[in-house]
């Protein structure tokens, strides 16, 4: 069954769709090009503190509607955990883990300026997660262009997976990350492609730069 591990498509919860309108686009969209399940990884950062019930309850609405549409998605209730200080340990604390396939969580540091990471080491928070029992996969890897190759062989290290984001070799997020993403596949760090949809803009460029030829309905 052909999965998206990574997508910002149930409404108003942060900076993906924000309508129920658009929900319902970005996921016809998804069953267009192949999927068969999306994992709704709402953020969870300083700005958007999402929780565990908040994310559950607008899966399960969104999920009535594309069932009432007869839009063919089935939708898992996830975040993506920002390991940040405002955030994070009260994940931790409060047990707000939301994983998917079983135990896999979606992580991801801030995109541009690590200082907000402040004390926080990422690759202990990975082993701590591993020690747990859960599979922590890093999202856009390719984003952080702030790191250096050691600094992802040390995550990879620490038991990350690494997630490319759909779009990032072709451009989608210039010209700097595409040779960032392009490095770090031939490196062979790749394990899993998630879309990170958040709104038509996506969608125009994936239906013009990625899904060129007739979609897959099945993984390899």
């Amino acid at each position: 069954m052909k999965l998206d591990c990574h997508c910002h498509i149930l409404p108003g919860l942060d900076d993906g769709a924000q309508t129920l309108e658009e929900s319902v686009f970005l996921a016809g969209k998804l069953a267009q090009w192949g999927y068969e399940r999306a994992v709704c990884t709402s953020h969870r950062t300083r700005r958007y503190q999402n929780t565990p019930f908040t994310v559950t309850e607008a899966c399960y609405r969104l999920q009535e509607e594309l069932d009432r549409r007869g839009i063919g998605l089935q939708l898992v209730p996830s975040m993506e955990y920002r390991f940040i200080p405002e955030t994070w340990p009260e994940t931790v604390a409060r047990d707000w883990l939301l994983p998917w396939e079983g135990n896999h969580i979606l992580v991801e540091l801030p995109i541009h300026d690590p200082s907000k990471i402040g004390s926080i080491v990422p690759s202990d928070e990975i082993r701590a997660l591993v020690s747990d029992g859960y599979q922590p996969v890093l999202a856009h890897p390719e984003r952080y262009l702030y790191l250096e190759m050691d600094d992802y062989k040390a995550l990879k290290d620490a038991g990350a997976q690494f997630q490319r984001n759909l779009g990032a070799i072709e451009g989608l997020y210039g010209s700097d990350v595409s040779a960032r993403a392009k490095a770090l596949d031939a490196a062979g760090m790749y394990d899993r492609l998630g879309s990170d949809l958040h709104s038509r803009r996506y969608a125009e460029f994936f239906d013009r730069f990625v899904f060129t030829r007739p979609p897959v309905t099945r993984d390899p």
